[in-house]
């Protein structure tokens, strides 16, 4: 009987443990597991270094105003350089432009700026019959036009290719590629995969790109 005893006892013992250590252990793995995926989505983020201050400018848009760089001031925004009649690249370029649009057009932090370098053809008017035609819905979507000097050296500026060849398909060249700019005005990428090293701009032609701008874009945005 007394041995009997013995076990009811530390079978109480083991059941008032288990009832106040249990629960306290699970919120421990709990809390270690949190911790832990905090420790991966840090790991996971990409360092988006500062290249530089973006270059000033001030152009007209589709509705016949002035957009200026101020305008975006506080805002994170890309910039492509692009002409409505180019039959190569600025249709995927568009289409790109397009999905991040749709990203993000409900954020009012978040701009995009599309400088035509085809200035003569492309006036206010054009611009707005081309930004309806893509499906241009976000406030914040400025297709820009001004002198053909003023384009050209805005671009040199970024160093983002642009240029006259009458041999070129539309008659001029440019690259595809986007730059991202921060709340503070700064150009901002990611390092190139695997190296220290960083990739200055995006490639507005693939999903890869596309993919890139929209992490990194949701992450400027919370800065």
């Amino acid at each position: 009987m007394k041995k009997n005893n013995s076990y009811i006892w530390i079978s109480l013992i083991i059941l008032v443990f288990g009832i106040y250590a249990v629960p306290k252990i699970v919120d421990r793995f709990k809390n270690a597991s949190v911790v832990e995926n905090d420790r991966l989505n840090v790991a996971n983020r990409k360092e988006l270094k500062v290249i530089g201050k973006a270059p000033a400018f001030s152009f007209t848009n589709q509705n016949n105003e002035t957009i200026t760089n101020a305008d975006y001031e506080g805002k994170v925004y890309l910039v492509e350089f692009f002409f409505s009649n180019c039959p190569t690249i600025c249709p995927i370029m568009n289409e790109n432009m397009v999905k991040l649009q749709n990203e993000f057009q409900m954020n009012a932090n978040f701009g995009i700026v599309s400088i035509t370098i085809d200035p003569e053809n492309d006036t206010p008017e054009h611009l707005k019959k081309h930004a309806e035609f893509l499906g241009v819905t976000m406030k914040n979507w400025n297709f820009l036009t001004g002198t053909e000097d003023a384009v050209f050296d805005l671009s040199k500026k970024f160093n983002l290719y642009v240029g006259k060849n009458d041999d070129a398909p539309g008659g001029f060249e440019h690259s595809g590629l986007f730059a991202l700019i921060d709340k503070k005005g700064n150009i901002r990428s990611r390092n190139m995969e695997n190296m220290d090293y960083p990739m200055f701009y995006y490639d507005g032609t693939t999903d890869e790109g596309v993919q890139m701008l929209k992490e990194d874009i949701k992450q400027l945005i919370k800065e």
